[in-house]
């Protein structure tokens, strides 16, 4: 038996102890009455009630000893179904420090509630951009367009180069609408397709990332008359002749196009459905409506590009937009095993295309390329991307984008895709980001972060997006660069940085 002290009650004292055990005293300790308490005591002693009268020890046996004798342990069982604390002794502390704990996550909770308020108070424009607003957009800078110069594109270290080495910078801007429900690009019904070609080149804009959805390959609906009433020539026509008469408009325009594989289903991306997560989403079974292998979305490729094989102003194949998995379970390597598989397959078609790859995660993390970069059967064709936003970096330690310092920001671009510009190892296209009109403390936090090393590192970039309205139920883009005519343009901080960007 353990180091213990004895204690000795004489006959008829009261002797009632309650012991957190199963009910049974221990060897050595024998009392008359017996009960466990209504709550488990802490660890490592016993329980002391109050006095008693009820519970008395047994007389003398007759051998010099009580019978209702007892031990405490001097060293406590560590065991929490054998062992408690003194009540009166330990308690008190253990409430102390909950009720701490308590308001030190009160004071917490306080301070972040706080922090998020302040982020989303109205930013105000500062007397620069407020001027700018004010004056009529200059005029594009010709030297930017895709037609001076001499095609097929390719990769030479981090920049896109053409046939005479010269860098073409891609200063792109996204029109979205056929990944969506109504599966053609947005804006028919207000303009002229044409008439959009020249907004967004006189916004100066070079190249356009038009994106679609693998239900609209798949399905090619015909389109309903009114959502075309702009562009009559293209009335009783299907979803993917639409969409090759808006790339024949821009091309045309003398802008360049890259086509993007948006989403499996036609709706907004990107949600929490799995079965829009990645490029397949057979594995999920019967829980996607449009069910998908790879090899189903390397087929739908070659559907949509076999239209733009002669058309050398269809620079490119974006893959796959933010491809992602629960709780970070896409890998890197899975990814580009795949986008190396679709990117050969699209170079037998046409050997000019370049293939851009982005990153897992969201489209923001590309840090696997430098162990594994994508290699194609065709050399120089591989150009990465990444999606910056303020609400990018969420689940880090140090938070969203649109509450990171200066240092902050540049640390996590370069850990995620920047690295690779910097080391002029490949280019890297923001192929997203962007802002609201009326942008909140925050949001204008991380323009302004973005933006100064946009143009510290002179990377290509693609904005989200020139659109005035999302397709479904016709609701206000607060991103858009023109207004609902699709032709008048929102001037405010954004189109100021960024043509001081395209200008530079």
């Amino acid at each position: 038996m353990p180091p213990s002290e004895t204690f000795k009650l004489p006959p008829g004292s009261p002797a009632r102890v309650w012991r957190w055990s199963s009910g049974r005293p221990q060897a050595g300790r024998r009392v008359d009455d017996i009960e466990q308490p209504s709550t488990p005591p802490a660890r490592g002693g016993v329980y002391f009630p109050s006095i008693d009268d009820s519970a008395t020890t047994t007389s003398n046996n007759g051998h010099g000893a009580y019978t209702g004798l007892f031990r405490k342990r001097l060293h406590p069982s560590k065991s929490p179904l054998r062992t408690c604390h003194v009540g009166n002794f330990r308690l008190p502390h253990f409430r102390m420090f909950m009720i701490l704990s308590l308001i030190f996550l009160g004071g917490y909770v306080h301070y972040l509630w706080k922090a998020e308020a302040a982020l989303g108070v109205p930013w105000t424009p500062d007397p620069e951009t407020r001027l700018f607003e004010q004056r009529p957009l200059l005029p594009p800078i010709k030297e930017t367009s895709i037609d001076t110069y001499t095609l097929p594109l390719h990769t030479k270290g981090r920049d896109v180069v053409d046939e005479e080495g010269r860098r073409f910078k891609l200063l792109s801007v996204n029109w979205y609408g056929a990944s969506d429900e109504l599966n053609i690009p947005s804006g028919l019904d207000v303009q002229h397709r044409d008439t959009i070609a020249q907004s967004i080149k006189g916004l100066g804009f070079n190249s356009v990332r038009l994106p679609y959805s693998d239900e609209m390959v798949i399905t090619d609906p015909p389109v309903p008359a009114e959502l075309l009433s702009a562009n009559p020539d293209l009335v009783g026509m299907h979803a993917l002749d639409v969409f090759e008469a808006c790339v024949t408009a821009l091309t045309d325009a003398g802008i360049a196009v890259i086509v993007n594989n948006h989403i499996t289903h036609s709706t907004w991306c990107c949600g929490a459905d799995p079965c829009d997560a990645h490029w397949a989403n057979d594995h999920l079974g019967p829980l996607c409506r449009i069910k998908q292998t790879e090899e189903d979305w390397i087929q739908h490729w070659e559907k949509i590009m076999l239209r733009f094989v002669d058309n050398p102003r269809v620079i490119g194949a974006d893959l796959r937009n933010e491809v992602r998995g629960v709780w970070g379970t896409m890998t890197w390597d899975k990814w580009a095993t795949a986008a190396e598989k679709a990117g050969n397959r699209l170079l037998e078609m046409n050997k000019d295309w370049l293939i851009i790859v982005g990153g897992t995660e969201s489209g923001n993390d590309l840090t696997g390329v430098a162990k594994r970069p994508v290699v194609l059967n065709v050399s120089d064709r591989v150009v990465y991307s990444a999606h910056v936003y303020a609400w990018s970096g969420w689940g880090s330690l140090e938070g969203r984008y649109s509450k990171r310092s200066y240092a902050s920001f540049v640390k996590s671009m370069r850990h995620n895709w920047a690295y690779l510009v910097e080391g002029d190892q490949a280019p890297v296209w923001v192929g997203e980001f962007g802002a609201p009109h009326r942008p909140s403390i925050g949001d204008a936090n991380y323009w302004n972060n973005l933006m100064r090393y946009l143009k510290v590192i002179d990377a290509d970039f693609g904005y989200w997006a020139v659109n005035p309205r999302k397709p479904h139920e016709n609701v206000k883009e607060t991103y858009s660069l023109v207004e609902d005519d699709w032709v008048t343009p929102v001037l405010d901080y954004r189109m100021k940085d960024m043509v001081e960007i395209m200008r530079a």
